[in-house]
């Protein structure tokens, strides 16, 4: 459920519009409820976001939280998670949304196909920063892109700040300075996600033991990618792969 652009005003107008049904209609929902850029306003309304924190475009957080006083609004993030409730920042930003969903219930290896079919990212972590204008770089400015590309495809490497800023052609200071810049991370956390993004595909359309994908994703070891797995997913990889392998069966 989303309203029209992060102007200032019209997201709370918007807001108080909707008919009493249908409010009504998402109270009672048993999944999962959905808001993209400024449709966290109207959630709001329905007081489904009290004590809770949310995100939206970064243009109307200011806006969200001073008509909302009982909302923590997060400007910094590109989405939030909070069961059943889930918000997302801007168009793009809820894209990414849609896509973790997809992750959620059908797997990594679905969500990338989607992607691609999207030309969007196949992963990029709610906690992810917004693109605001002063975060922007120029058109025709050096960017880290290229280089978080290739890292993707050298996962299995030993991918330390040296490597990254010899392959960025800039020194390890301006590397961590754009990496956090570009991502709202440092090389190390953004490194490490993808790594278990990339664990949880394999899991799913292979039949590699455990140390294999380790070894493959860059975790070294079995006993390393199952902590890693139990600290971002809450499960273990053996038990995620019998979930989505049977999903993908079905």
């Amino acid at each position: 459920m989303s309203l029209p652009g992060p102007a200032r005003g019209r997201s709370a107008a918007g807001a108080a519009g909707v008919s009493p049904g249908g409010w009504a209609a998402l109270l009672m929902a048993r999944s999962s409820i959905v808001s993209i850029c400024t449709g966290a306003f109207a959630l709001a309304a329905a007081g489904l976001l009290n004590g809770r924190t949310v995100t939206t475009h970064w243009a109307g957080a200011d806006e969200l939280e001073e008509s909302y006083p009982q909302v923590r609004v997060d400007r910094s993030v590109l989405y939030i998670d909070d069961d059943p409730l889930l918000t997302s920042a801007g168009v793009t930003a809820g894209i990414d949304l849609c896509l973790h969903l997809v992750r959620k219930d059908l797997g990594a290896a679905v969500a990338n196909d989607i992607a691609r079919e999207l030309v969007a990212a196949p992963h990029r972590d709610g906690g992810q920063a917004q693109y605001i204008a002063r975060s922007l770089p120029e058109p025709t400015a050096h960017t880290l892109a290229d280089t978080r590309e290739w890292a993707v495809r050298h996962l299995a490497e030993a991918l330390t700040l040296d490597v990254l800023a010899r392959h960025a052609r800039v020194s390890t200071r301006t590397l961590v300075r754009m990496w956090r810049q570009e991502t709202g991370s440092t090389p190390h956390q953004w490194l490490l996600s993808a790594r278990v993004h990339h664990a949880r595909e394999l899991l799913e359309v292979t039949d590699l033991g455990i140390e294999q994908i380790a070894d493959r994703c860059g975790l070294g070891t079995g006993t390393n990618l199952r902590a890693r797995f139990r600290n971002a997913l809450g499960t273990t990889p053996s038990a995620y792969r019998r979930t989505f392998q049977q999903t993908s069966a079905d």
